[in-house]
């Protein structure tokens, strides 16, 4: 109730009337009819969009209020309202990061997971302008640059760093169409989502599935040395690891299973726009968008069939409520331990040996795992683009 009211009232507010003063539609019309240039009539959709822009993009809960999403010019129409929009995705993640050291009254394990978040969407962001600016040619006029899909308000820079941040968090808006991306461009998005939108990640979610992954590299860290293994005083033991591998293994495995049940499906080839590695892309982004509660889409792929609406609502269902009550029964667990006395040989977690062996967990995991399925999608479509 607090967080409600102290903290995502007052935001959603602030952002709301910042966005309205730089254009964004606020009103109880649901439209109005405009007569065009050449004398055609259309109806014009409006609504109270500045509103539910703030709380959704504060929430991290995505989509948009118009089909274009914060393409639209009603939903987005300057430079100022795309930064804000783009900022508020991950502040509330960002501070959860500080909260944390706050809480744990340890400022150093909050300023770990906060550079490891950041290295890791600094790298993502550079890839996809790089693959953006310098991918496979599209156009003559262009060069190399790819800009089919894109507002060209915001252009390649503003379009990449808002597609990390979308799937870093689990928010899932977008102001590019990320099926129009590079193959490696489109890739990144969708490998930071595998992850378990852990790079700052949802309004609180994010931050536990980091945790988990910490607990793990802590972990492995004690056997490599033959310690027992030990994060903030409290010694992690078998029952921890188990809770630790439920939230890091469900939303891996799900988008695994999802991504298969789909292409075992026979009418799998009807649903999709395209063939061949990127027509695999469209269906892997699929999978993984569902289980890792997302919301975002390559597009491509008509979801709105029996089978797709059922598969995707019970990978939405399980990989939420399961990584959940995994994560309580861990709170529960560590909470009720008591604090032992570090030395010398007790491990550093913010240290930044540490911090390089957490990001070298995180990568080894997440390659392991979505490697094979990457390979018959984004990286076979990088090698067959002309």
């Amino acid at each position: 109730t607090r967080s409600l009211l102290y903290i995502l009232l007052p935001l959603s507010l602030m952002l709301a009337i910042l966005l309205l003063s730089q254009g964004v539609v606020q009103t109880l019309s649901s439209g109005v009819g405009v007569n065009g240039f050449e004398g055609e009539s259309f109806w014009m959709a409006l609504g109270p969009v500045a509103s539910q822009i703030a709380i959704k993009q504060l929430g991290t809960n995505g989509g948009g209020f118009f089909g274009a999403n914060a393409a639209h010019p009603f939903e987005n129409p300057t430079m100022l309202s795309n930064f804000l929009e783009n900022l508020a995705i991950l502040l509330l993640p960002a501070a959860l990061i500080f909260a944390f050291g706050f809480w744990i009254k340890e400022w150093k394990q909050g300023r770990t997971i906060l550079i490891t978040a950041t290295v890791f969407l600094i790298l993502a962001f550079i890839g996809v302008v790089i693959s953006e600016a310098y991918g496979p040619q599209f156009s003559q006029v262009l060069g190399n640059a790819n800009l089919e899909g894109k507002e060209v308000r915001f252009g390649i820079g503003w379009s990449s760093l808002w597609a990390v941040s979308t799937t870093a968090a689990s928010s899932g808006s977008i102001n590019a169409m990320l099926d129009s991306f590079t193959p490696l461009g489109g890739a990144i998005p969708m490998f930071l989502m595998q992850l378990g939108e852990i790079i700052f990640g949802g309004v609180g979610s994010g931050l536990y599935g980091m945790i988990a992954f910490l607990l793990l590299t802590v972990f492995i860290a004690g056997l490599l040395v033959g310690r027992t293994p030990e994060y903030i005083g409290k010694k992690i033991e078998a029952f921890d690891i188990k809770m630790t591998s439920i939230v890091i293994l469900t939303p891996l495995l799900l988008t695994l299973f999802g991504a298969m049940l789909m292409t075992l499906h026979p009418d799998i080839m009807s649903w999709l726009t395209n063939q061949g590695a990127h027509g695999f892309s469209e269906l892997l982004y699929a999978a993984t968008s569902f289980s890792n509660n997302n919301g975002s889409a390559f597009g491509g792929l008509t979801a709105d069939t029996v089978f797709l609406n059922s598969l995707g609502s019970v990978l939405m269902f399980v990989s939420r409520f399961v990584p959940i009550a995994a994560i309580l029964y861990l709170a529960e667990n560590m909470g009720a331990k008591k604090k032992t006395v570090r030395n010398e040989g007790t491990l550093s977690t913010t240290s930044p040996v540490f911090v390089t062996m957490l990001i070298i967990v995180i990568i080894v995991i997440g390659a392991l795992s979505f490697l094979p399925a990457m390979a018959l999608g984004p990286i076979a479509d990088f090698f067959t683009t002309k």
